[in-house]
């Protein structure tokens, strides 16, 4: 109302300005009142010219021009011997913006929040602009479930027509959702339904996650997982008629009801197909639909059915394929039947492969992991097969593709790469906490991309007490075009197990190799390689008997050339965030005959990962090893096999387990038997990708060696929880477990972290 009145009176005031002139030809302008707005600012709005003849029209049009300005409170006309004299009252100008109380939020988020709806240091002072700075703090503080807000504003008038403003914040406890209800639901309880919601009254996990704070947009996306969850189970009909959202007079509890109508479940009756024969026969389109009749209706079949025949007509290079699902319900049996209709449009092919974002790696290294060629048809098989093998080179962290169609033509379409770098060099860290040895570390730095091309450049510098090594490794993952990787590794390694769960000894061993990658599909390869190298043992008064047995038969000095011989696949979504597919690896290591000893190693592993929702995977790692001597030599106890620790049972410390001698010194074993149960998940509360929370149950057993002491026999389990963070310097996985079979000797080692492996 009063913003009416002021609106009546304004132009009253215009006519009352306006009828004081009588009207005269302007010799001049001057503007009085103006402290900080430029003349020519004020002239450049000013409808007015030098030479006009004013009068009672121009004149309301110049003050009503000077008025919208927003930079006075008051403007008057003035008419002195010929001259215009504009007398304006600018607004003040904000001096200070002070902001109290507020602790959810960062003080430099609000004031560039306030300082987008116009509330500024050096602004002109606008009420409305203050009005839309209140209701924007009380915005921000709605979405963080806190509706109590409240927002008090001090105006305070100061020299040279200045003011400082000052807002004081009370936020008041946020508010919880106390009640969720729902209404029309006879086929599954309110708790079924309630589960499958992400918001939920407060619980102990609550304060990590905020689920128990309202959301719209949280809301509307368990309505739809709501609706998805009736339609996959048959409920055609199925509609959430509305919902209502109430807050109790305190402010501080939410209730929220849904009211569900469920409709009747459905049975398919009848699949029909529709098709281009020349393109796609019918009988091939019906092995794609996972649907058939006598089912009850699931709407993820149907998508799945629509993805699997859009995805075969796309590797044929119908990119632009169109594929439909007619239904046709009978409401009396409450069956349905679907027709199925499959356009396949314009056949069409990649005209240009474009790659961008990498401004380290090279053009060629991304180009030759392609399987779609330019020129060729289009072909979603091999445009998947070209994004995963891009990802899983580990140089970026993320790889998007996009098919934008070419303009003018309707058979050609881009293939646009785009990738963002990562940091591809790593210092490698590993740690762990023990009362016998306190921390243990190691380390090491590796160059996966050398320079942009690919090429990794390893460097293993580790001078801890127990195991010094000094290494180099080169790799050319395309030493030949076809594909062909060819690396060299020189290294030395000293070894001094005094002061590890490994039985005493030392040695130093020098050796240098070469050894070949050779893929023999798309997903596998198989290794090759030689290495020779030669050993010094020294053993001390405390190794055991086996050992000094060993040495004093084949002596302390050795010479080997060894042959590796290995095979490897791996079919994983993604090596940045894998949620499906398998890791197999196989390698044998053999020394030669015309080796000082004799001696095969055999290990094998694989891993699979089960997707069992969109961000939620089990990961199931097994690991065998089995090792022996020939020409009537046995395997040297440096060779054994051990375990424990990350990488293999976590909660005990690394290599402590397995079989020991009558000194209970760790012997290792000719034998090694791994297995892990994984369940990954995302961070709660946390939306990175690169970061995720696991619960493990990890198994292990050595043996092979002889052992005096029965109760060092057997598997060791342990169960825990795990962070990883895919961090910019290198993999970082912590882990607490706790021991499930432990005896009473066992050496336990609960919290453990490594930087730079993750098995």
């Amino acid at each position: 109302m009063k913003f009416l009145k002021l609106a009546a009176l304004l132009p009253l005031l215009y006519i009352s300005s306006v009828c004081a002139i009588e009207p005269f030809v302007v010799k001049d302008i001057r503007v009085d009142g103006i402290q900080r707005t430029e003349a020519g600012t004020v002239f450049s709005y000013l409808p007015v010219k030098v030479g006009d003849t004013l009068d009672d029209d121009k004149a309301a049009a110049a003050m009503h021009a000077l008025f919208a300005t927003g930079f006075f409170t008051d403007v008057s006309l003035k008419a002195e011997s010929g001259i215009l004299v504009v007398v304006v009252k600018e607004r003040p100008s904000i001096a200070s913006v002070e902001i109290n109380g507020v602790k959810d939020i960062p003080k430099d988020q609000l004031r560039d929040n306030l300082k987008f709806v116009g509330l500024a240091e050096g602004r002109v002072f606008d009420k409305a602009a203050l009005d839309k700075s209140v209701n924007e703090l009380k915005r921000l503080y709605v979405a963080r479930g806190k509706y109590g807000v409240s927002v008090k504003t001090t105006v305070t008038e100061l020299e040279r027509n200045r003011v400082a403003v000052v807002l004081d914040v009370v936020e008041g406890s946020t508010s919880k959702i106390r009640q969720i209800n729902f209404t029309g639901n006879h086929v599954y309880s309110e708790d079924d339904l309630r589960d499958l919601m992400k918001l939920t009254t407060p619980t102990m996990w609550t304060w990590a996650t905020s689920n128990d704070q309202y959301s719209k947009q949280k809301l509307s996306a368990d309505l739809e997982t709501i609706r998805s969850f009736y339609l996959d189970s048959g409920y055609l009909e199925f509609n959430i008629d509305s919902t209502q959202v109430s807050i109790s007079a305190d402010r501080k509890d939410i209730f929220i009801t849904i009211n569900l109508n469920e409709g009747a479940r459905y049975k398919v009756s009848d699949i029909k197909v529709v098709t281009q024969e020349s393109v796609l026969s019918a009988d091939e389109m019906r092995k794609l639909i996972p649907i058939k009749v006598g089912d009850v209706f699931a709407r993820n079949k149907l998508t799945e059915a629509q993805k699997q025949i859009s995805d075969r007509l796309g590797d044929r290079g119908y990119a632009f394929a169109n594929v439909n699902a007619v239904p046709e319900l009978d409401k009396v049996k409450h069956e349905v039947t679907f027709t199925f209709l499959a356009d396949p449009g314009q056949r069409v092919y990649v005209r240009r492969i474009n790659v961008q974002g990498n401004t380290k790696t090279q053009d060629e290294v991304i180009r030759r992991e392609f399987r779609q060629m330019e020129g060729a048809w289009f072909a979603t098989k091999k445009i998947q097969k070209s994004k995963q093998r891009v990802d899983k080179l580990d140089f970026f962290s993320e790889v998007n593709l996009e098919t934008p169609p070419v303009q003018g033509t309707r058979d050609q379409v881009d293939l646009n790469v785009t990738v963002k770098e990562k940091p591809t060099g790593s210092f490698n860290v590993g740690a762990g906490i023990s009362s016998s040895q306190g921390v243990v570390l190691t380390a090491g730095i590796t160059q996966s991309n050398l320079f942009g091309t690919g090429k990794q450049l390893s460097t293993q510098i580790n001078t801890s007490q127990s195991n010094q090594v000094y290494s180099i490794s080169y790799t050319n993952p395309y030493y030949t075009d076809d594909g062909i990787s060819r690396g060299f590794d020189l290294y030395q390694r000293y070894l001094d197990t005094t002061t590890t769960s490994i039985s005493p000894y030392k040695s130093t061993t020098t050796g240098a190799g070469v050894r070949f990658g050779v893929p023999i599909a798309e997903d596998e390869t198989m290794h090759y390689g030689v290495s020779a190298e030669e050993s010094i043992y020294e053993l001390t008064s405390g190794s055991p008997l086996q050992f000094q047995n060993y040495v004093n038969t084949f002596g302390s000095t050795t010479d080997n050339l060894l042959g590796t011989i290995g095979w490897s696949r791996d079919s994983r979504d993604s090596a940045i965030y894998p949620m499906d597919g398998k890791v197999q690896r196989a390698f044998l290591e053999m020394a030669l005959p015309v080796s000082d000893q004799r001696y095969m190693k055999f290990t094998m592993q694989q891993q699979t990962w089960f997707p069992l929702s969109k961000s939620v995977a089990l990961l199931i790692n097994g690991e065998a090893g089995i090792a022996g001597g020939y020409d009537d030599k046995p395997v040297p106890f440096f060779k054994n096999f051990y375990a424990g620790g990350v990488g293999s049972v976590r909660g005990y410390e690394p290599n402590s387990l397995g079989p020991r001698d009558i000194n209970g010194l760790y012997l290792g074993g000719d034998r090694r038997l791994v297995a892990n149960a994984e369940l990954l998940m995302p961070m709660p509360g946390s939306k990175e990708k690169s970061v995720r929370l696991s619960a493990f149950v990890d198994g292990g057993i050595i043996y092979g060696v002889p052992s005096n002491i029965p109760d060092t026999d057997g598997a060791r389990y342990s169960t825990g929880i795990a962070l990883t963070w895919i961090s910019p310097v290198g993999p970082l996985k912590i882990s607490y477990a706790w021991p499930l079979a432990e005896q009473p000797n066992d050496r336990l080692q609960r919290f453990q972290f490594t930087l730079g492996q993750i098995f």
